[in-house]
């Protein structure tokens, strides 16, 4: 029996499409590095290079995203063996890449959870960065630390995989669309009143200065052009397929443009105004404590678990509202692109062996909470680490590259671009196919050298033993799903 996209396989309106999109580029990166990356690459003058990028690179992988799971309405490796049967290897290692990433980005959100109670009562004393590694992390630089199971760690890991599976697993609308609706929404009224009265902080101004002075001397510095290129892929979540699956997912008669505008649009918004709340507590902190800026700003997990803690306890009694907005924030964030990852391989195994969503969403949850288990050790911190750095310099952009061979050259570009004209007001032609043939594999082949060359020069033996066993995971399982005999007529 051949699968049907059914009413239950697609968006109830454009609203919802939209509200999960964003929430699938709403996450972790914009509230954490994009205000680092812009201040320690030219400050004010970085937004150039910034905006270019999403003109260049992020808009355009958009829509060659958005048109191929419009046109198709199928998952990518579905897709891709309709091009030709011999690509479908290639859709199932790409996918690959999603779903690594979603292992321990569930992890970091199971911090979150620990760090929201914490909240409350501030109760992560006065030495954050002693309780966030010590205590809460147990960390160990020791390899043999891997068999020490931190179970505070491994219980908020399950939450987090137990709420990602609730929503998941329920029709599209009723779970991730009606959960996308709430929570987008009340977390950009949140994150507004905490940028608000940031602003309102003693030495606020100190921050919002240091960001956005330009200093004009950088403009010239590849190293912050490709920052900039970097922090769009990153920030819209390009080449995870998440927005090749969404697409798949919307009924006829949608503009593809105005959409992948309001989405490329309104994430670089929130980045922005975020940083301003970011910079404006920062720039408390240094006031309050007498210290130079530059020592006191921070990225990733070392500004959420170790500098802002700290800033929530000189607040004094605001910081026992703001601390615990903050991580709910954090959390409502991480966890509508925490369900955005779960889509694009959920779709491919509906796609291929004709089981229900259900289903499918319960086999990807169990399976990424049994991977998961390696990050709540005491090596755990080590081992996310060096995943993180291979999957998002090697893995991310390489897929990329990949898409934009397949669906620029090999595939006719041109029916693409009737898909994604076909409801849309304002009109993509040869502009943007030249960008996908050429200027993105270009700059984003660039990153992917000069990322791996680092990654690997910067790397110790255990790097890159653990790197090297997770290379071979991601080439032998997509040959395993390969050959799996499909359980749907029209596959």
């Amino acid at each position: 029996m051949g699968f049907i996209m059914t009413e239950k396989n697609q968006w109830k309106n454009n609203m919802t499409f939209l509200l999960a999109m964003i929430g699938s580029a709403v996450g972790l990166g914009n509230i954490w590095r994009f205000p680092y990356i812009s201040y320690t690459n030219g400050g004010g003058a970085f937004l150039v290079p910034y905006i270019i990028a999403i003109a260049c690179v992020g808009l355009p992988f958009i829509y060659i995203e958005y048109g191929a799971g419009y046109r198709f309405k199928a998952s990518l490796s579905k897709i891709l063996r309709k091009i030709n049967r011999k690509f479908e290897y290639i859709g199932w290692f790409i996918l690959m890449v999603p779903y690594l990433i979603l292992t321990y980005y569930t992890c970091i959100l199971g911090w979150n959870i620990i760090y929201l109670f914490l909240s409350f009562n501030k109760g992560w004393g006065q030495d954050t960065n002693g309780f966030f590694m010590n205590s809460v992390l147990q960390a160990s630089n020791n390899p043999m630390s891997a068999l020490h199971m931190v179970l505070p760690v491994l219980f908020a890991i399950f939450i987090v995989w137990f709420i990602v599976w609730f929503i998941s697993h329920k029709d599209l609308n009723d779970g991730l669309g009606n959960v996308c609706a709430v929570l987008i929404p009340v977390l950009f009224v949140l994150m507004a009143g905490i940028v608000i009265y940031s602003l309102t902080l003693p030495g606020a101004y100190i921050g919002v200065k240091a960001l956005f002075t330009p200093d004009w001397s950088q403009i010239t510095n590849i190293n912050i052009w490709l920052a900039a290129f970097g922090q769009i892929v990153f920030s819209l979540s390009l080449g995870l397929c998440i927005m090749l699956t969404y697409a798949s997912y919307l009924p006829k008669g949608v503009d593809l443009v105005k959409n992948g505008l309001t989405v490329g649009l309104t994430n670089s918004g929130f980045e922005v105004f975020t940083a301003v709340g970011m910079f404006s507590i920062l720039g408390f902190m240094s006031l309050s404590s007498g210290l130079p800026l530059d020592k006191v700003v921070s990225a990733g997990t070392g500004l959420a678990f170790i500098a802002l803690p700290s800033v929530f306890d000189k607040m004094g009694f605001v910081g026992y509202i703001i601390g615990p907005l903050f991580f709910i924030c954090l959390f409502f964030a991480g966890l509508t692109s925490a369900l955005s990852l779960v889509e694009p391989i959920s779709s491919a195994l509906i796609d291929k062996f004709g089981i229900s969503r259900k289903r499918a969403s319960t086999y990807i949850c169990i399976v990424g909470f049994l991977i998961a288990i390696i990050y709540s050790t005491s090596y755990g911190n080590n081992i996310l680490t060096y995943f993180d750095q291979f999957l998002n310099q090697f893995g991310l952009l390489l897929t990329m590259i990949i898409e934009c061979v397949i669906f620029g050259w090999i595939y006719k570009i041109d029916d693409i671009v009737d898909s994604i004209n076909k409801y849309s007001k304002h009109k993509i032609g040869k502009t943007w196919k030249f960008i996908i043939r050429y200027f993105i594999p270009i700059v984003i082949g660039i990153m992917w050298i000069t990322g791996n060359i680092q990654n690997f020069a910067s790397g110790d033996s255990n790097q890159i033993i653990i790197q090297g066993l997770l290379l071979l995971v991601m080439i032998v399982v997509p040959i395993l799903f390969t050959k799996a005999k499909p359980k749907v007529d029209d596959y």
